[in-house]
């Protein structure tokens, strides 16, 4: 295993685990809040991961909502994860089968954005940098699980504190991230209108995925790039 690669990969997944440790806390104080245990709560965060479904099964949960039906509505929530996987098959193809499971296992919102942003700019995908980023992210996000369940209710109701507010704007900051990519505009009003309506007529948390929906209808409306031919010496024409 590439080393660098690995550290390199660990640097960047820790910021994203100290930004998203306030969303672990505040999942693991809302599971206990709403009658599930400890080690329940880590289970959770260890076997599903991902942070806004396990927030939405919690509340399903709650509310002694069948289980059938929560089941559904974690898929709905992480519907996003098939077109994220879908995006960056170009830069796994090379992994083998089992790095294949564990990239998949670990694909979140942060690890789609950087491995999309550095497939891109030419560094390449490589298994150690993706395995280093995603186990920096992992690890913290099951120990602040922990901490918030065992902590949580000293918390208080996280809405008086602003808490409930991180993850949208954690969210948006990954979205602006794209800003320059062709078609980021129409593309993201698009969602963001599919995401209004599906929520006003069919409700939550099915708007996540028709947004999705209509955000991908009209990216593949929408007109191809030009791809940029590089101008060498060789090709230019002297005057």
């Amino acid at each position: 295993m590439n080393s660098s690669e690995f550290y390199a990969g660990l640097k960047g997944g820790i910021v994203v685990a100290l930004s998203s440790a306030p969303f672990g806390i505040l999942f693991g104080a809302i599971a206990v809040d709403n009658g599930i245990s400890v080690l329940e709560a880590a289970l959770m965060s260890a076997t599903i991961f991902a942070g806004a479904s396990q927030l939405v099964g919690i509340e399903l949960f709650g509310h002694h909502v069948a289980a059938w039906l929560i089941v559904l509505s974690v898929f709905a929530v992480n519907f996003r994860h098939v077109l994220y996987s879908a995006a960056i098959a170009r830069f796994i193809g090379h992994f083998t089968p089992v790095q294949k499971f564990f990239t998949l296992f670990l694909l979140t919102d942060p690890q789609f954005a950087e491995s999309v942003k550095r497939g891109e700019s030419g560094r390449g995908v490589s298994f150690p940098w993706y395995i280093g980023f995603g186990v920096a992210v992992y690890f913290p996000w099951l120990f602040f699980s922990v901490v918030g369940a065992f902590f949580g209710k000293m918390m208080g109701d996280p809405r008086a504190i602003a808490i409930d507010v991180l993850l949208p704007v954690y969210f948006l900051g990954l979205v602006v991230g794209f800003r320059r990519k062709p078609g980021f505009h129409p593309v993201v009003a698009a969602s963001a209108l599919g995401s209004v309506f599906g929520y006003h007529f069919v409700g939550s948390p099915w708007h996540v995925s028709i947004g999705a929906a209509v955000g991908v209808v009209v990216a593949a409306l929408l007109p191809l790039p030009k791809e940029r031919v590089p101008v060498t010496a060789a090709s230019e024409v002297e005057t």
